[in-house]
């Protein structure tokens, strides 16, 4: 039984979902989010705010489509010394990422918001703080060429759940978070209204 419509293409939110064990549907939400996000940045938004409007953004438009049926949308930031960052565009763009992110300390913030019939019912960002080591050429070589293309599907070009674990000295906060959706705190909107059983 579907009990939720993800409103993301993310395989890594779906996954989190259904191994969880909630019935999804997905239907990628088609948003212009560099639009979004500049507009918003041109205006000083904070990265929560973006992260927020962007979550909200997916699920109301997919929820105006899924009559009566709770969607989730949901979105991450990443931010390192008060600059955003984006999926990287290419392999060069990953490393030159990876560089500006070495011995330093980023937050990620995942947003999730959760809507029926084009109206936001709850919402929750999550944030983990990410303590990456020192990352020398070599190292950074070898990564690009063992991840592949995989990195350019994530805001941090890693997987924590994979080779990315590697880039990391400590990792401060809820791990789902960081894998892209505040699992926990959906769960508990989702047995709060019945969804699933408590």
């Amino acid at each position: 039984m579907t009990a939720l419509v993800l409103a993301s293409q993310s395989p890594a939110r779906a996954a989190m979902l259904r191994n969880a064990g909630v019935g999804i549907e997905t239907r990628p939400a088609r948003v212009d989010e560099a639009a979004i996000k500049a507009a918003m940045l041109a205006e000083d938004a904070p990265a929560r705010d973006i992260a927020d409007v962007l979550a909200e953004t997916k699920a109301l438009k997919v929820s105006g489509q899924a009559p009566g049926q709770l969607v989730l949308g949901a979105d991450q930031v990443l931010v390192c010394e008060g600059r955003l960052f984006d999926k990287p565009a290419d392999r060069a763009g990953a490393r030159v990422q990876l560089e500006a992110l070495s011995g330093k300390t980023h937050t990620l913030l995942s947003a999730a918001v959760i809507a029926r019939d084009g109206q936001p019912l709850w919402r929750h960002i999550g944030s983990a703080q990410l303590i990456m080591r020192t990352l020398g050429g070599e190292f950074l070589d070898w990564y690009l060429d063992a991840a592949g293309e995989a990195v350019l599907g994530s805001v941090g070009a890693y997987h924590l759940e994979g080779l990315g674990a590697q880039l990391f000295r400590r990792v401060q906060g809820d791990y789902f978070t960081v894998l892209g959706l505040p699992l926990l705190e959906v769960l508990d909107f989702l047995r709060n209204n019945s969804v699933l059983k408590a």
